[in-house]
């Protein structure tokens, strides 16, 4: 078969193989040797692997392409392929070959006799280099291995996304054989819950070219209907020979678990973010309304959609819990992100009574938070009117947590959060992390609690040291007015009081212990009693002061402030004395104001100083102004500032009732909330006929 086409010719028309084939990854030279073992026909991939054109071999004799004696190879080396040839009709194996170049290499060959219409017979040979071959066959191998042992779910689907091959560990994660997804669309096989979004990428991988590397798809299969799964995909589309139809190929990793680890992971960092927010919310006040409302704001909506924060009304001391009892107690604060009537249910009512045997029992009884589903056993066994029991039905709550306030031993009350449907169930970790809420709400409670008590004592024993009724006189009106400081600082050490004397004199006298609570309390009463006592025996204000200095020395009164003014309508005088006080004001009907700080003295309790007296001429209805430092006082304002503003103030209310215009200062100079306590006399005079 020789033939006569030129080189250029044969190359221009060389048949290339298809794409995707086995022929486009291996070199397959094709030649034939004729009855006498002579090159009779030479293929384009011939030359390729050999080297040689058609016109330097075809015609001579085939032993040119391989090695003689000399080179190692065997002699004959065509001849014996020629022969195997036609004596067995098919014979395959490795061959050392020659290169034009002189480089020997090792050859697979394919021969086969084939006979012509005339009854020639040809011989053709097909061959490879050998380590071509060697590299297609062990990826082969390592495909088949893939496919078959491979623990990564793979598969192969057509443009329709119909199964044509998968691997057992696919049909493992799906639940069903091998057989049962052959021919099958995916559809039929996995659902989603992403409105077909999973479908719609694979078939753009299929039509487009498209390629997509771990995505994560939630699914369930037909396999395993109740079983929730997560699945990283990665699809590319598969090479298309000609003739064969387009597809797509995948890779499937079930990683639910690791996703789910992932996810209680998240939810971990979220419970321990929650609680140091929580931590730094609560307790910033010793107000027990504050604090729960704060417990309140740290879990809605990033714990619960709902909160409710109760506190125990005990009837009697000690303060043990009772489980045969019901337990009646104060809703103190309420919170919800639910439509109504969650709002209803939550803030609709200020005491709630729980029957004996109810949850709440059961979760006070343990001391430890427990998590109940808003059922009809709940209901009933937990609330007694009905009408609340269809607004708790009716308010969306899927799941009520209740956790106990428990601080040093004692019940304070309980803590409920609620969710909807739309929020996953409680967890172990849920009550965990409740419980560690409650247990620190519950401490800044009792302090709360035990400072309110403390307050209580305080204020009792400060209003029934200061006068209830001030004396009278027909010479002199007084309006007055104690004002107390703010939560923190609510009981103080100021005092004043108005005192009868013989001929139609009055003392007026203004103090101010330092500090605040009930030792200040305390020591304000000692003071005002001795100084009510003392004011009857002793006619000078100094001798006055001097003895209260005594009396605070024996008492261990530290620092108190103390003015004290003896006014006799006569004369219009007023002698006047002072113990470190702010000085008095004198508004004169003229409207000027007149600061009388001619003596100020040290404080009471600091000892070793004499007192000095000042005589002043009041006119009629002059006013004298009397008060203690929390009016003149404020944070970031000079205490001259504050004088100054007080007597612009006397100024503008020159005519006016004195009622009002103790109102009136008190309004525009304190602010809110007021920062301490303060005291205010305002006392018009006149002289007797």
């Amino acid at each position: 078969m020789p033939s006569d086409r030129s080189r250029d010719e044969q190359t221009a028309r060389q048949l290339r193989s298809e794409p995707g084939t086995l022929l486009e990854r291996v070199a397959i030279a094709v030649f034939g040797f004729d009855e006498h073992d002579r090159i009779c026909y030479w293929g384009p991939g011939a030359e390729t692997l050999f080297g040689y054109g058609s016109e330097a071999v075809l015609s001579n004799p085939g032993a040119v392409l391989f090695p003689g004696p000399a080179d190692g190879g065997t002699p004959g080396a065509a001849a014996r392929l020629a022969g195997r040839g036609r004596d067995e009709g098919y014979w395959r194996g490795r061959v050392p070959a020659r290169h034009r170049d002189g480089t020997v290499f090792d050859c697979g060959f394919r021969v086969f006799s084939v006979s012509g219409a005339a009854g020639r017979s040809v011989v053709m040979a097909l061959a490879s280099r050998s380590q071509e071959l060697d590299r297609v066959k062990t990826n082969l191998a390592f495909l088949d291995a893939l496919f078959e042992t491979c623990p990564i779910g793979l598969v192969m689907l057509d443009e329709e996304l119909r199964y044509v091959h998968l691997n057992q560990a696919l049909a493992d994660m799906d639940g069903l054989p091998i057989e049962a997804h052959l021919g099958r669309r995916m559809g039929e096989i996995m659902v989603t819950s992403d409105d077909g979004a999973y479908l719609r990428m694979l078939r753009a991988v299929a039509t487009e070219g498209r390629t997509v590397a771990g995505t994560l798809v939630g699914m369930r299969t037909l396999g395993h209907p109740d079983r929730d799964q997560v699945r990283s995909v990665s699809f590319f589309p598969l090479s298309q020979a000609v003739g064969t139809r387009p597809g797509l190929g995948g890779l499937m990793v079930d990683v639910t678990d690791r996703e789910q680890a992932i996810v209680e992971a998240t939810a971990g960092r979220q419970r321990l973010a929650l609680l140091d927010r929580a931590t730094a919310k609560i307790g910033t006040t010793l107000d027990v309304n504050v604090t729960a409302g704060e417990l309140v704001a740290a879990a809605v909506p990033d714990f619960s959609d709902a909160s409710v924060v109760e506190l125990v009304e005990w009837t009697d001391e000690p303060e043990v819990f009772n489980p045969d009892l019901p337990l009646v107690t104060r809703r103190i604060a309420a919170g919800t992100v639910l439509p109504p009537p969650a709002g209803e249910l939550v803030s609709g009512l200020e005491f709630v009574t729980y029957p004996p045997g109810s949850s709440i029992h059961e979760m006070l009884r343990t001391g430890r938070p427990v998590s109940v589903p808003v059922n009809e056993e709940f209901v009933t066994r937990t609330v007694v009117h009905q009408a609340r029991a269809r607004l708790l039905i009716d308010s969306g709550l899927t799941a009520i947590l209740m956790a106990p306030l428990i601080a040093r031993g004692t019940v304070q009350g309980l803590t409920m959060f609620g969710r909807s449907a739309a929020r996953p169930a409680f967890t172990e970790q849920d009550l965990s992390l409740a419980g560690e809420l409650a247990s620190r709400a519950a401490l800044c409670l009792d302090n709360a609690r035990l400072y309110s008590r403390v307050q209580d004592i305080a204020l009792t024993l400060q209003r029934a040291l200061l006068p209830t009724a001030l004396a009278t006189s027909p010479y002199v009106q007084v309006a007055h007015r104690y004002v107390p400081g703010s939560h923190i600082t609510e009981v103080g050490g100021d005092w004043y009081d108005v005192i009868s004397l013989s001929g139609d004199r009055l003392a007026l006298v203004v103090g101010d212990v330092m500090g605040h609570g009930v030792p200040a309390a305390a020591a304000m009463g000692r003071l005002r009693i001795t100084a009510k006592a003392l004011a009857r025996h002793i006619q000078e204000p100094q001798d006055l002061l001097t003895e209260l200095d005594a009396c605070a020395l024996d008492a261990g009164i530290d620092l108190a402030t103390c003015l004290y003014v003896l006014y006799d309508p006569t004369t219009g005088n007023a002698r006047l004395a002072s113990a470190g006080h702010p000085p008095p004001l004198v508004l004169h009907p003229d409207g000027r104001v007149e600061t009388v700080d001619d003596v100020l003295g040290v404080p009471l309790g600091v000892g070793g100083s004499p007192f000095l007296a000042t005589d002043i001429v009041l006119p009629d209805n002059a006013t004298l102004a009397l008060y203690t430092d929390g009016l003149i006082e404020a944070r970031g304002q000079d205490i001259d500032d504050g004088l100054e503003a007080l007597r612009a103030e006397l100024r503008s209310t020159a005519d006016g009732p004195l009622e009002a215009t103790a109102d009136r200062i008190l309004a525009n100079l304190l602010p809110d909330p007021p920062g301490d306590d303060t005291v205010l006399v305002l006392a018009r005079v006149r002289r007797a006929p």
